[in-house]
C-alpha cells in the first residue's frame, strides 16, 4: 500500500538507503499511522488526502474536519442499513430452501431473477 500511497501522491516518495531500501523517519511513520487509522475508520483515499491536508494545516477550521467525519458517519449508517437488509434477505432465502437433494432452490431462483 505504501507504494500506492506514493504513486497517488498521498505521501512523498521515501528516501532510499544505499541498499535501495526505503528509509522512513518518525514523521513518515506518523503519517502512515494517520493514514492507517483513517482507513480503519472507513475513510476512502480521497478523503484521507483531504484529512492529511487539514492535519498539516495548523490554521484549519475544526468545523471542516468535523464535517468530513459526520459525512463518513452517515455513509457508514447507510452501509449498515444495506448490510442488515442483505443479511435479512439471505436468511429468508436460506429458510425457504429445503437444502436437500432436490434441484429446486429459492436462493438460485432469486439470484437468477431479472427483477429482484
Amino acid at each position: 500500500m505504501i507504494r500506492h500511497y506514493e504513486a497517488i501522491g498521498l505521501i512523498p516518495k521515501a528516501a532510499r538507503r544505499e541498499s535501495g531500501y526505503r528509509d522512513y523517519d518518525d514523521r513518515d511513520v506518523h503519517t502512515l499511522r494517520f493514514i492507517a487509522r483513517a482507513r480503519d475508520l472507513g475513510f476512502p483515499i480521497e478523503e484521507i488526502g483531504r484529512l492529511l491536508a487539514l492535519w498539516r494545516d495548523r490554521s484549519r477550521s475544526s468545523a471542516e474536519v468535523k464535517s468530513l467525519a459526520l459525512a463518513r458517519v452517515e455513509e457508514l449508517k447507510r452501509k449498515e442499513r444495506d448490510l442488515r437488509e442483505m443479511r435479512r434477505t439471505l436468511e429468508q432465502l436460506a429458510q425457504s430452501c429445503h437444502g436437500d437433494d432436490r434441484p429446486d432452490c429459492p436462493i438460485i431462483k432469486d439470484l437468477a431473477a431479472s427483477d429482484p
